[in-house]
C-alpha cells in the first residue's frame, strides 16, 4: 500500500534527521578563519591621539583575550592587604553574587530561585564560579594609561562593606568600588543590583584630578572554561540545548560562535550595539554596553594554556576626560534564566538566545500557547495537552479526509482482494488496477500522510520549546511525572504511547497487496517508536500520546458517522 510505504519513509527521514543532529555536534567542518581587526594590546589599552575619531588597524597579533583580567592577585593585590582580597557579597530577592576586589569582578551568581537538582536539598544554580577547578567571570574594566586594568596593573578597590543585602522595601541597591591610582585620579565601580531582576548595571566614574587630559576605554568580557556542568547537559538523544559564546550586532542578530570553532579561529568585529553571551542551558549570561559609539568584539580560545578556557569580550570606544572633569562608562550584565519578557527588555535581541531552531516560527506560537494556557489551569502538563487539542483542531479538516479515506478504504478490501486473486504476481497491472479503483472511488491512498507530515514539524518544535524554555525546566504533571523537561523516570508514558499506536494500528486497514516485509515493518513500528520515545522529554511523549489518543477518539467518531452516511444511502 503506498500510504504505508509513505508513512515508513517519513518516520525513517525524522529518526534520520534526529541522529545527523547528533552526528553534525560531533564532526561539523573547521570555521574560517576571520581577518583580524585591531588585535594589538596597544590599540586596546593605549589611547590614539587625541585629534583621531578612531583607532587605526593594527597589523600586529598580540592575543588581547590571553591577557584579559583575572580574578587571581596580581603582584600588586599580593601586596596589598589579605583581607582587601576576601570577596564582596550582595544578596538580593533573585541573586547572591561575589564580587572580587581584584578588578572588582564577579566571581559568583547564585539564582535563589532555580535549583541544581529536583531534591529539595539541592543548591541554587550557580551561573559563574571560580572554584574547584571549574571557572566561569564576568570581567569588566577600564583600560588606557593609569587606569585600573592598564597592562600588567589590576587594581585592588575598596568598598564600605565586606556585605550588601537588598532591604525589603526597597527597588535597588549601590555597590561602590574605589581605587586612585599613583597620579590621583579616582575610579569608582558601581554596580546597581534591582529588586526581582537578573539584570544589574555596572557604572564608572572617573574623576580626573590630575594635571592632564586622560583617556579610557570601557570593556565587559566573559572567560569560562569549556566543560558543561551536569545541569546544562540535555537528557535523551539528538538535539542538544546549545552551551557556548554567542554575540549580537547590527548585520547579524544573533550568532553562535562555538567553543570548537574558536579553538580553530578567533572572532573580532564591530558594531552599533550589540552584545556578547556565553549560553547555557535554560540560562544565558550577557554583557550589554549603553554607548552610542562603536563596539569591538573579540573572541579566542586559543594560547591559553592548559586551563582549557575560552573568553567573548565587547570594549567601547575611547573617552577622552578633562582635568578637573568626570567621565561615565556604563554596560549592564544580564546573569539569568533565559525568560524571554525580561531579555527584551534587557537588549535588542537577546531574546533570540531562547533558540527553538529553524523551526522558530513554529516553536514561538507553541511557546506562547503553552504560556496562555499554563496561566488558568496551573499546570504545565495540562497546558500541553490543551495545546494538543488546540493543534488536533486546527487539523480537523485533514483528519476528516483521512479517515474517511481509511473508512472508504476498508469498504474496498473485497474488491482489491479479488483483484489480487484475479491479477497473481502481475504487480504492475496490479498497481494500475487499484489507482483506476482508487480514482472511481475517489479515495487518496496517501490521504492518512499528510497529518503525519505536519506533525512532524510540530513534534520537532515542540521538543526544542521544552528543551530551551526555562519556564518547563523542573515543570511537574502529576503522579510520578516531577519535571516535564527530562524522560519519565519509569517509561509509563512511552509504554502507553506505543500501546495507543499499536490500536491506532489496528484501526487502519491493510491493503492485501501491501509487501509481507512492509507488513512487518509496520507491526514492529510500535515497538521502535516506544523504545525511541523512552529518551525524550516526558512532555514530548505526553504530547505524542495524547495526539494519538485523540486521534482514535476523531477516527472512531469520522468513522461512525461514515459508516451512518452509508446505511442511509442503501436504505
Amino acid at each position: 500500500m503506498e500510504s504505508a510505504r509513505t508513512i515508513l519513509f517519513v518516520l525513517f527521514a525524522f529518526f534520520t534527521f534526529l541522529l545527523y543532529q547528533a552526528w553534525q555536534e560531533d564532526n561539523k567542518p573547521a570555521p574560517v578563519q576571520k581577518a583580524p581587526v585591531e588585535t594589538s594590546l596597544d590599540n586596546y589599552q593605549t589611547a590614539p591621539d587625541r585629534q583621531l575619531t578612531q583607532q587605526s588597524p593594527s597589523s600586529t597579533t598580540d592575543d588581547l583575550a590571553a591577557q584579559l583580567p583575572d580574578s587571581s592577585p596580581t603582584q600588586e593585590a599580593t601586596s596589598a592587604n589579605k583581607q582587601s582580597s576576601n570577596p564582596i557579597e550582595v544578596v538580593t530577592d533573585t541573586l547572591r553574587v561575589l564580587i572580587s576586589p581584584v578588578g572588582g569582578n564577579l566571581i559568583s551568581a547564585e539564582l535563589f530561585n532555580y535549583k541544581e537538582t529536583k531534591s529539595k536539598d539541592s543548591s541554587p544554580i550557580n551561573l559563574l564560579e571560580n572554584r574547584n577547578g571549574r571557572v566561569f567571570l564576568a570581567l569588566s574594566g577600564l583600560y588606557g594609561e593609569g587606569a585600573p586594568d592598564f597592562k600588567d596593573t589590576q587594581a585592588v578597590y575598596q568598598s564600605a562593606k565586606t556585605r550588601y543585602e537588598l532591604a525589603d522595601g526597597k527597588e535597588s541597591i549601590d555597590v561602590d568600588l574605589t581605587w586612585i591610582n599613583a597620579n590621583g585620579v579616582e575610579y569608582m565601580k558601581r554596580f546597581t543590583f534591582h529588586k526581582n531582576q537578573y539584570l544589574i548595571d555596572v557604572k564608572y566614574f572617573v574623576n580626573n584630578l590630575s594635571n592632564t587630559k586622560i583617556a579610557n576605554r570601557m570593556f565587559t568580557a566573559l572567560k569560562r572554561d569549556l566543560l558543561p556542568n551536569d545541569w546544562e547537559v540535555s537528557e535523551g538523544i539528538g538535539m542538544q540545548s546549545y552551551l557556548g559564546p554567542a554575540y549580537s550586532t547590527e548585520e547579524s542578530k544573533y550568532e553562535k560562535y562555538e567553543f570548537s570553532d574558536l579553538e580553530e579561529a578567533n572572532f573580532t568585529a564591530k558594531t552599533k550595539n550589540g552584545w556578547v553571551a556565553i549560553l547555557q542551558h535554560y540560562f544565558v549570561t550577557a554583557w550589554i554596553p549603553v554607548t552610542e559609539e562603536i563596539n569591538h568584539i573579540d573572541a579566542t580560545s586559543k594560547d591559553l594554556g592548559k586551563s582549557g578556557l575560552a573568553r567573548i569580550r565587547i570594549t567601547q570606544d575611547w573617552v577622552w576626560i578633562e582635568p578637573g572633569k568626570i567621565g561615565e562608562f556604563s554596560a549592564k550584565l544580564y546573569v539569568g534564566p533565559k525568560i524571554q519578557s525580561e531579555l527584551e527588555k534587557a537588549a535588542k535581541n537577546l531574546d533570540l538566545t531562547v533558540d527553538y531552531g529553524f523551526l522558530w516560527w513554529i516553536g514561538q506560537p507553541i511557546f506562547y500557547l503553552l504560556i496562555f494556557f499554563q496561566g488558568f489551569v496551573v499546570n504545565w502538563g495540562l497546558a500541553i495537552i490543551l495545546v494538543t487539542i488546540a493543534i488536533k483542531m486546527l487539523l480537523y479538516p485533514l483528519a476528516r479526509a483521512q479517515y474517511r479515506s481509511f473508512a472508504k478504504m476498508r469498504l474496498l478490501q473485497p474488491k482489491m482482494a479479488a483483484m489480487k486473486e484475479r491479477y497473481g504476481d502481475d504487480r504492475q497491472q496490479m498497481s494500475m488496477k487499484m489507482m483506476e479503483l482508487y480514482k472511481k472511488e475517489k479515495v487518496n491512498p496517501l490521504g492518512g500522510c499528510f497529518p503525519l507530515l505536519i506533525q512532524m514539524p510540530v513534534f520537532i518544535a515542540l521538543y526544542w520549546v521544552l528543551m530551551e524554555s526555562v519556564e518547563l525546566r523542573h515543570a511537574p504533571f502529576f503522579l510520578w511525572i516531577n519535571d516535564l523537561a527530562v524522560k519519565d523516570p519509569y517509561y509509563i508514558l512511552p509504554l502507553l504511547m506505543g500501546a495507543s499506536m499499536y490500536l491506532m494500528q489496528k484501526m487502519q486497514p491493510m491493503a492485501p497487496t501491501m509487501d509481507p516485509m512492509q507488513q512487518k515493518m509496520m507491526q514492529m513500528m510500535p515497538v521502535f517508536m516506544t523504545i525511541f520515545f523512552v529518551f525524550f522529554p516526558a512532555g514530548l511523549v505526553l504530547y505524542w500520546l495524547m495526539n494519538n489518543l485523540i486521534s482514535i477518539a476523531q477516527q472512531l467518531y469520522i468513522t461512525n458517522q461514515f459508516n451512518k452516511e452509508q446505511e442511509a444511502k442503501k436504505s
